[in-house]
């Protein structure tokens, strides 16, 4: 009996061998362009350590017979329409194209007869990228947040884990919303995320500690939002904002979120102390981060003056904000175009300098934010739209390069579509860029990821591969803040669930320091 069990074994592995093994045809029709893939996977750079880049051939056939060589070495694939490679295979061939590239021929069949497409390569990076990502998967409605996760995925396989599940605390009487994960100097071991709602805080982690914290005092107009942990020091600056939302009907761009007011805080982990960087109450200081060496603190501001009416803190005894307040910054918002700024830190007393601009993104009638510095500090890459802070629904959005030597920018068209492109971020080595993208369908943001070589030169990005090559079509969720990681947190979902439910500590806010 145990014989015959690993007979049938034997055949049914040497079936789906040979299924997945088809012969690439000796006579066929040559066509004069690259077969049309989905993901496009066509001339893209990718690092030697990424999981295999499935794909699946859009053109009219039965069946497709891909063959993948480097030298001598090949190997064939197909299943149906899908080319599924297997990983030990692809590990191989990424060994010995490392520093060159991978040639892709395609053959489909048509039934009556085979075309040949024109090959095409994927180059192989000799720098290796982050092993991990996390992001936020959420509906794009904005609305719904019930199921709402921060996961993290293992870039050298498909694996995918939870960091923390909204469903661990939510019932049906208290909800919950979580967002705004950050990391230093991508490690784990110093991560933070926001909680709203029912059982809301800042949950800190510092190596196996655990802490959830309030970070809103009678001084600062909200509890922290937008963070960036300093790259050496136990310090996080954050934004605190008053947001607003409009939900359009008619825009393809469905949601628009608005600073009412923001101010820049510092928060000091250790001591669980708070002080003000910037509080002006005619600029919108939002989206902190800091330079690689911890002596420059960058952020984004936009100039608004209201005209007819108060600043939207400014409250009634019951605490309702004015709605015309609100109304003006809902009419004007399309005027507001952010620039960035630096400030020196000085590392020693916690002192910061005066600002200073570094682009003027108004000059151009544009609006620059989300800000991110490559770990060399040579470049700086952000999101350039036409107004405003939230550019994820902001189908002109595009990523751009800003040398911080030179001051001069440029778009980094290899990495941007024709859709929005939002949120950028650098490798821990620098040599890879990721940015959110609605460019598959207009509805969700996906993670695309594109080679940043040492020259300064983007190349073509490419999308989070996936196991199955049509994942992208059936899930509908978001990729939102996608962040890399060198290594997946500690922490478990449940340890973080049990300290979401006990009541946040609150932080004492003291006087800034001066040099």
């Amino acid at each position: 009996m145990k014989i015959r069990t690993v007979l049938i074994a034997f055949v049914l592995t040497a079936m789906l061998i040979a299924c997945g093994r088809p012969t690439v045809p000796d006579s066929y029709q040559t066509e004069s362009r690259p077969p049309k893939l989905m993901p496009d996977y066509t001339d893209v750079t990718v690092p030697a350590n990424i999981c295999p880049l499935n794909f699946r051939v859009y053109e009219v056939g039965k069946q497709v017979a891909v063959r993948i060589s480097v030298g001598d070495l090949q190997y064939t694939y197909g299943d149906g329409m899908k080319v599924l490679i297997d990983e030990a295979e692809w590990n191989t061939l990424l060994e010995r194209a490392k520093g060159g590239s991978m040639k892709v021929e395609v053959f489909v069949d048509e039934g009556n007869q085979w075309k040949a497409y024109q090959p095409f390569c994927i180059n192989v990076a000799k720098d290796d990228i982050d092993p991990y990502i996390s992001y936020r998967l959420i509906q794009p409605s904005y609305v719904a947040y019930n199921a709402l996760t921060i996961a993290q995925r293992n870039l050298t396989n498909y694996d995918e884990t939870d960091i923390y599940s909204n469903t661990l605390v939510t019932t049906p009487e208290v909800g919950q919303c979580i967002n705004c994960h950050s990391y230093q100097n991508y490690r784990t071991d110093h991560m933070m995320f926001h909680m709203r709602e029912g059982f809301p805080g800042t949950m800190i982690v510092e190596g196996n500690q655990l802490k959830k914290v309030d970070l809103k005092t009678p001084e600062i107009i909200s509890s922290g939002v937008y963070p960036a942990w300093h790259p050496t020091q136990n310090l996080i600056a954050f934004s605190t904002n008053l947001i607003g939302q409009s939900f359009h009907t008619k825009s393809v761009a469905k949601v628009e979120v608005q600073d009412k007011e923001s101010d820049l805080i510092l928060y000091d982990v250790a001591k669980d102390e708070v002080f003000t960087i910037s509080n002006d109450s005619n600029e919108l200081e939002t989206f902190p981060t800091w330079s690689a060496d911890g002596n420059t603190l960058y952020y984004c501001s936009a100039h608004f003056e209201y005209e007819n009416s108060l600043p939207p803190t400014t409250s009634s005894e019951e605490g309702i904000i004015d709605e015309g307040k609100d109304g003006e910054i809902i009419q004007r918002y399309q005027k507001l175009h952010y620039n960035i700024y630096a400030r020196d830190f000085n590392q020693q007393t916690h002192t910061f300098g005066e600002p200073r601009i570094i682009f003027d993104a108004a000059a151009e009638n544009k609006s620059a934010t989300l800000p991110r510095v490559s770990p060399d500090g040579k470049y700086m890459v952000f999101s350039l739209g036409n107004f405003g802070c939230f550019h994820v629904w902001h189908a002109e959005a595009d990523i751009w390069l800003l040398n911080l030597e030179t001051l001069e920018a440029q778009n980094l068209e290899a990495l941007n579509s024709d859709r929005s492109d939002s949120y950028p971020s650098f490798s821990s080595n620098g040599r890879w860029v990721m940015t959110a993208s609605r460019r598959d369908d207009n509805n969700y943001t996906r993670p695309y990821i594109a080679y940043f070589d040492a020259q300064g030169m983007c190349h073509k990005a490419f999308e989070l591969p996936q196991r199955d090559p049509e994942f992208y079509t059936l899930f509908l969720r978001s990729y939102n803040r996608p962040e890399f990681m060198k290594e997946p947190v500690g922490i478990t979902p449940e340890q973080f669930a049990a300290e979401a439910k006990k009541d946040a500590r609150k932080v004492k806010y003291v006087t800034a320091p001066h040099d």
